[in-house]
């Protein structure tokens, strides 16, 4: 990408000095000059005149473009101090930012913060351009981490799906971090994944579902623990009353064909009650 700005003066001198001031090129940059239009006095001292008009301009790199616009955001959130290490890979741009103490305010929430960094940088440095170059930004090892808690994350719910056979829909992630999921999805057998959602890429999330031709592995139906009344097919009781420890509600002694038998309940006698209260006897007359 060609930057290019036109400073004037009243001399060429002046102009040149202008445009380079505006250019603000890095100092390994080659810069060049051209002459737009040569200044001219005024006549009689009085009339017309023009200032000099003069070009200045260089090939701007992506690495430059993306330290660049990076420099600004990161002041902007208020870190003066950052080291930006910028390299290719594949065709790939690859930035490492270190921060000092101030990765939380980079990150982010979840990485929100440093997903819209990287997003709008890969905006700038295609902007304009033929082809599309990926750009990459981590800081600290904050992608190295993320990555890993990412894989973990569908192996387990990749072992749900093939254990109780329904589907897993994770929660919305960016493009990177979607394509960890599919990876990992890819080399577990049993299990497919897809995205679906908006088409806005943050809105898009990964499903993880069983795979065609599997069954699932085990499991009570909707994650809940058969029924435990005591007997199979047993009728349960009405709300607010249990049945008899033993057996199901709603059979008497009679009808359970148990050999146990009470004994019958004795009548009451006064005997019986003598031992507390004393005989008693009707009182005779005189």
């Amino acid at each position: 990408m060609i930057r290019e700005v036109i400073g004037t003066g009243a001399s060429i001198e002046e102009a040149r000095a202008a445009a380079l001031a505006e250019l603000n090129a890095p100092e390994d940059a080659y810069v060049t000059t051209e002459v737009l239009e040569m200044p001219e006095k005024k006549k009689l001292g009085l009339f017309g005149g023009s200032p000099a008009k003069v070009k200045a301009s260089y090939e701007e790199s992506d690495f430059s473009i993306a330290e660049s616009y990076i420099r600004n955001i990161l002041k902007g959130l208020g870190i003066e101090e950052v080291g930006i290490e910028t390299k290719e890979e594949d065709g790939d741009i690859r930035i490492q930012l270190d921060c000092g103490d101030n990765y939380g305010a980079v990150i982010g929430r979840r990485g929100e913060t440093l997903d819209a960094i990287q997003r709008l940088t890969r905006l700038v440095v295609n902007k304009g351009g033929e082809g599309f170059k990926r750009v990459t930004i981590n800081v600290g090892n904050y992608r190295e981490r993320r990555e890993v808690t990412l894989r973990d994350l569908a192996k387990r719910n990749a072992d749900k799906v093939k254990k109780y056979g329904r589907n897993m829909s994770l929660d919305p992630m960016n493009p990177y971090e979607r394509r960890i999921i599919h990876t990992t999805i890819q080399s577990i057998e049993g299990v497919d994944s897809h995205s679906e959602g908006s088409d806005k890429d943050s809105d898009r999330r990964v499903v993880i579902s069983l795979a065609e031709g599997f069954k699932p592995t085990g499991g009570y139906r909707n994650d809940r623990p058969p029924r435990r009344d005591g007997f199979k097919g047993a009728e349960r009781a009405p709300a607010g009353r249990r049945a008899p420890a033993g057996r199901p509600f709603g059979e008497n002694r009679r009808d359970t064909g148990s050999t146990q038998h009470t004994q019958p309940r004795q009548p009451r006698s006064d005997a019986s009650s003598a031992s507390l209260y004393g005989k008693i006897e009707p009182k005779k007359n005189d």
